[in-house]
């Protein structure tokens, strides 16, 4: 467990520099917890048909999302259970959607952006709340991923051996209508 605990400590202490020398940018009030860093990008993979019809080509203004990674595992570590801190992650992923619909409402390139984007191990559930997954088909790039996420996935998780084959990376998309139409504020 104290390795687990340096660890996290070292990250946070890094953290703010990755911050820096990136293009993410935090969506919701300071003050509250804050768990999407966000910037746009343009899309690079093949064409996607999302289920509410929005096609995503190549080229294409999306929302690339990140998880505050350090921040989650921060406020999970002491949980021993890895269905509670699934449920936990669902909640919180759950409630800043509608600070995420509020960024991209507010955001100068509102009429550009198509949807969200992210790429993550921690696909099973996400429909529930309008995500949908799309397998990487290129085999290295889903291995690069993969071995990315596996630091995240060892501190995050209890026992990281058990189900470890089932974290395999996906696309997950968003489209904006659904984005829009789920969690953002009515317009009266």
């Amino acid at each position: 467990m104290w390795i687990r605990w340096f660890a996290v400590s070292v990250w946070n202490i890094m953290d703010p520099f990755y911050f820096a020398c990136t293009r993410l940018r935090y969506v919701g009030e300071e003050g509250r917890s804050r768990i999407f860093r966000v910037r746009l990008t343009s899309y690079r993979g093949g064409s996607v048909t999302l289920s509410d019809g929005v096609a995503i080509h190549k080229g294409d203004t999306l929302l690339k999302i990140h998880l505050y990674n350090v921040h989650l595992i921060k406020s999970m570590i002491t949980m021993r259970n890895d269905v509670a801190r699934a449920r936990y992650l669902y909640r919180m992923v759950e409630q800043s959607l509608p600070d995420l619909a509020a960024y991209v409402s507010n955001h100068p390139k509102f009429d550009e952006i198509k949807g969200l984007i992210g790429i993550t191990g921690l696909n099973r559930g996400c429909g529930g709340l309008g995500f949908e997954t799309v397998q990487i088909p290129n085999s290295f790039y889903k291995c690069l991923k993969y071995l990315s996420m596996l630091p995240i996935y060892f501190l995050s998780s209890h026992r990281p051996l058990r189900n470890l084959k089932k974290q395999v990376p996906a696309y997950l998309f968003l489209s904006k209508d659904t984005l829009m139409s789920r969690y953002g504020k009515p317009v009266t």
